[in-house]
Formats: C-alpha cells, sequence, structure tokens
C-alpha cells in the first residue's frame, strides 16, 4: 500500500435544497454530512448502510456526477472538487465507475467493443480503430471474458457477463480508483462470489484502489480492508474490517450486523435488547437516537462526530456485553 492517498475526501457535505424531487417535503435534505477519508492505491474502503444513508451520494460527489455543497476532494492531491467540466475531463480517466445495473449502464445499441472502447474515444481520440480493438481485447480477456463476442450486443450476455464488461469498460483507460456502486447485488449468489473474486485478482495485478458501496455485509466482508458505516448521512464508524466485525461499537454497526443472512449459527450476533422503533431522525444530538435502545439522556447533545476509537457514540457498546 503507497503512502500517499490516491483519493482524499475532506468535510463532504451535500444539501439537496427544496424544489423538484424535495417539493413534497418542503425543506432542504442534508445528505451527506461531513465526511472525510483516505484511499491508497492496492486497498478497498467499502462504505456501508442501509438505502437513504448516504453512500450512493458520496460515491456520486466522489466521481463529481453530483457537485458538493461544501467540502474538498483530491484525486491524486489535485482538489477536484471546483473545476469545471472541460478542466475535470482529462482527469476522469484516473477514477472510473462500475454501476449496479450493467445491463443499464450499456448502451443496447452499441457493439460491446464500442462500449468498453468508450474511454479510449474520449481520452486517446487519436488512436486507431485497430489499436482499439486490441486493446479492447486485451481488457476483456483481463476481466474473463472471450474476445470473439466483441461483436455482439448486451442482450446477448448473461448478468454476471454484463457486469465484467462493465468492469472491462472502466479498466480500459488504466484508472488508479474504481468506485464500485453496489457491483454484485443484482446478481445471482454464485455469480456475485466470481464477480468478487475477479475484482481481487484485478486489484492484485493492477494495484487499483476501490471504493465499494454496499448494503450487504457478508459481500463487504470477502473484499474490504476497511469499512466506512454511514446513517443519516454521517460515517459513525470507521475502522479495519476485521476490527469492526469482531468487535462493532456503534448500536447501529451492531444493528447491521445482526440483520445480515448468516451461513453458520456460530456467525449469529445476538442483542439482549431490540432496536429502538424508527421514529425519525432527530435534528439534534445523536443522529441515530431515536432508534437506539441504548440511548440515554445526554445524547441530545452529541455533535455525531467521529472519535479517536472511530466511532460516533457517547456510549459505545461492544458485542461482548450484550451477546
Amino acid at each position: 500500500m503507497s503512502s500517499d492517498p490516491v483519493l482524499k475526501v475532506r468535510g463532504l457535505d451535500k444539501v439537496f435544497h427544496a424544489g423538484g424531487m424535495f417539493r413534497a417535503i418542503g425543506k432542504d435534505k442534508r445528505a451527506v454530512a461531513e465526511v472525510s477519508f483516505d484511499l491508497h492505491a492496492g486497498e478497498t474502503l467499502a462504505i456501508v448502510g442501509e438505502s437513504g444513508s448516504g453512500k450512493s451520494t458520496t460515491a456520486r460527489l466522489v466521481m463529481r456526477l453530483l457537485s458538493a455543497t461544501s467540502g474538498q476532494i483530491y484525486w491524486n492531491d489535485t482538489d477536484v472538487t471546483s473545476l469545471s467540466a472541460g478542466a475535470l475531463r482529462p482527469m476522469r480517466r484516473h477514477i472510473q465507475m462500475v454501476f449496479q445495473d450493467p445491463f443499464a449502464s450499456l448502451n443496447p445499441r452499441m457493439k460491446v467493443w464500442q462500449s468498453v472502447a468508450e474511454g479510449l474515444r474520449v481520452h486517446q481520440p487519436g488512436m486507431s480503430t485497430k489499436a482499439r480493438r486490441d486493446q479492447v481485447a486485451e481488457t476483456m480477456q483481463l476481466c474473463g471474458l472471450d474476445e470473439s463476442g466483441m461483436d455482439r450486443y448486451p442482450h446477448q450476455f448473461s448478468g454476471g457477463q454484463r457486469q465484467r464488461i462493465g468492469i472491462a469498460r472502466a479498466l480500459i483507460v488504466e484508472p488508479k480508483v474504481l468506485v464500485l456502486d453496489e457491483p454484485v447485488s443484482a446478481l445471482d449468489v454464485s455469480v456475485q462470489a466470481q464477480i468478487l473474486n475477479l475484482l481481487k485478482d484485478i486489484q492484485e495485478k493492477r494495484g487499483l484502489a476501490y471504493l465499494f458501496i454496499s448494503h450487504d455485509l457478508s459481500v463487504v466482508r470477502h473484499i474490504a480492508d476497511r469499512i466506512a458505516v454511514m446513517f443519516g448521512g454521517r460515517v459513525v464508524e470507521h475502522g479495519d474490517a476485521a476490527d469492526v466485525f469482531a468487535s462493532p461499537h456503534h448500536p447501529y454497526t451492531q444493528a447491521l450486523l445482526q440483520a445480515r443472512p448468516i451461513s453458520h449459527p456460530d456467525e449469529r450476533v445476538t442483542l439482549t435488547e431490540p432496536m429502538g422503533a424508527d421514529e425519525g431522525l432527530a435534528d439534534t444530538g445523536c443522529a441515530f437516537k431515536p432508534r437506539c435502545a441504548y440511548a440515554k439522556e445526554d445524547c441530545a447533545g452529541f455533535d455525531n462526530r467521529l472519535g479517536e476509537g472511530g466511532y460516533a457514540c457517547l456510549h459505545p457498546l461492544n458485542l461482548s456485553k450484550h451477546a
């Protein structure tokens, strides 16, 4: 792992203002609040949380598909937060994205080789068609695809093959970071394992950094080096994957672990008290307080910031005390 981060995020905030899709609620929606992390070459940081926690919005902010309300995003020590589209274009080859739905993210009217080569067309416009096809064939082979299918269309492939095509399209410009937004959630379990193993192999060969977005802790457990748990737009726990799984401290992390499917009874996590009912997020104090069975009066004054231990909780819990 290199000493210098290939991706740095500092104090990232995103507010969607009332109007449009938020007209019904009649007020601004703060989707991401004060998110910070580093990502180094060769490592995988997984961002996990339930729907609406802000993880996918964070991914789109990092990719500059959305503009941040405040905070900074650095690609290779370059602050890209406020760069214009023109200035950003040549830098986009350094960070690429793999989407959740491989079929929706591929143009059904383009042959596979054309879709995969799109990045080359944008970033290396002087490259000949033959050179593009040769590079596409090499990248498809890296992703476990036969080059004989280059002239076929997306609908002629299975879901797992289409996701491999999506990965090949992201890799064709030789990025340093891949942002993977729920990349296996639309696939069968057996195919999920194949894609995860493929991602590990590619990371080992190319030293890529992965920002892996997921709600599935069973998937995250097999690929992540570090985990950031998000709730209510904030990171509530952040640490090495092994430590988070072995000894989670935030009640929300424990709830996620309790909810995940298990493959063996020894993996079962049992809490002596059920989680509180969902009463909506508090306007002040700990964001998780309305749903926390262990909340205390002083939680109402908590500022939701991560402490030195890597969790945002005034009264951190340990599974050994509640098993």
